[in-house]
């Protein structure tokens, strides 16, 4: 039963990444875009994230709650040392949930609306930041439990180089995966090369930042190469992840929406398991050469197997009604656009 329970933690973490990152990638998109084509893009990220946006949160409470239930240890582990980011990632969620509803739900329409923008643009881009933070120094062996002041155990634990730039590079997989979305939610053939522009624009800042994250694994020591490289799955991984690149561009001109989403979603997929599988199920890497484990510091067998039928139950429950949701907004949206009038095209 503990393999079902990490597979429900792995699936979960896998889902907030893409379904969630897109929703963050939105507010990212729509800021990095010139101000003259906002309104456009605007409604193209709402239209993209207006299934899902309500229900990707729930992906990130199932793994929290995985870990709580299930692996105690890990979850202290993880709110004690690095609280901080846990913290304003949380707040960053509560901001941004609270003024998209207000900027497209509030009766009154005035100078709240540019406050709520702007809160709406900085927690997309702050948090998926801290998010990236915290996976980095899961594995950086920055978190110092020997230490004996408060910066090293509570600031620099996260704080570093390295944390950064996964950082950045998170921020930029979540625009990467929003512009990608709202390919299917363009109009006309000039939204739908506006956001071809934007998804080749953020596909080169992801192989930048990219090259970024290993660039400062390798000036802080942590050994990221070779966890890539130096086992057949890895490069697997990242040679599926690279050719799904190439495939993304060929489907966006070959006017094969539906497939560029599956294959931007499998492309993020390989590079967390290529970046991740080497030192599974090793959680947390500690400076002191200790680590925690999924399969090693679990919870009570009976814990264990009670959560793996809750999960399992639940699933049941959760994701048909998910699936139906959204099966339903994207029916909604087709027969808006078919009864819809034709709009002034922008120039991208």
């Amino acid at each position: 039963m503990i393999y079902v329970v990490i597979g429900f933690l792995w699936l979960s973490i896998c889902l907030y990444v893409i379904l969630g990152g897109a929703d963050f990638g939105a507010g990212i998109v729509e800021l990095m875009t010139r101000k003259k084509n906002r309104p456009k893009t605007q409604v193209i990220m709402y239209e993209s994230i207006a299934p899902v946006w309500e229900a990707n949160h729930m992906w990130l409470i199932i793994a929290v709650v995985i870990l709580f239930v299930g692996f105690p240890e890990i979850y202290t582990t993880l709110s004690t040392y690095l609280h901080i980011p846990l913290v304003l990632m949380l707040i960053g969620i509560i901001a941004r949930g609270t003024s998209f509803t207000f900027r497209h739900y509030d009766a009154v329409k005035d100078e709240w609306q540019k406050v709520y923008t702007q809160i709406f643009y900085f927690s997309s881009l702050l948090t998926p930041f801290f998010l990236g933070l915290i996976a980095a120094a899961t594995i950086s062996r920055s978190i110092q439990p020997d230490a004996d002041n408060f910066l090293d155990l509570y600031i620099f634990s996260w704080l570093n180089w390295f944390g950064a730039a996964v950082g950045l590079f998170t921020i930029s997989i979540c625009a990467y995966l929003a512009s990608i979305f709202a390919l299917r939610e363009t109009c006309d053939r000039m939204e739908l090369k506006l956001m071809i522009r934007k998804s080749k624009q953020t596909m080169v800042f992801v192989v930048i930042t990219g090259i970024l994250v290993f660039v400062t694994s390798y000036i802080s020591g942590i050994p990221l190469v070779m966890w890539v490289f130096s086992k057949p799955l890895g490069i697997m991984a990242t040679t599926f992840a690279t050719i799904c690149l190439f495939l993304i561009l060929r489907s966006m001109h070959t006017g094969k929406l539906l497939a560029v989403r599956a294959l931007a979603g499998f492309q993020v997929i390989m590079i967390l398991v290529a970046a991740t599988y080497q030192h599974n199920p090793n959680i947390i890497l500690f400076g002191n050469g200790q680590h925690l484990s999924l399969l090693e510091h679990l919870a009570a067998p009976k814990t264990i197997t009670a959560l793996g039928w809750a999960l399992m139950l639940g699933s049941v429950f959760i994701l048909p009604f998910l699936f139906y949701l959204m099966v339903s907004f994207s029916k909604q949206r087709r027969q808006l656009k078919e009864t819809a009038k034709p709009e002034t095209p922008i120039k991208p």
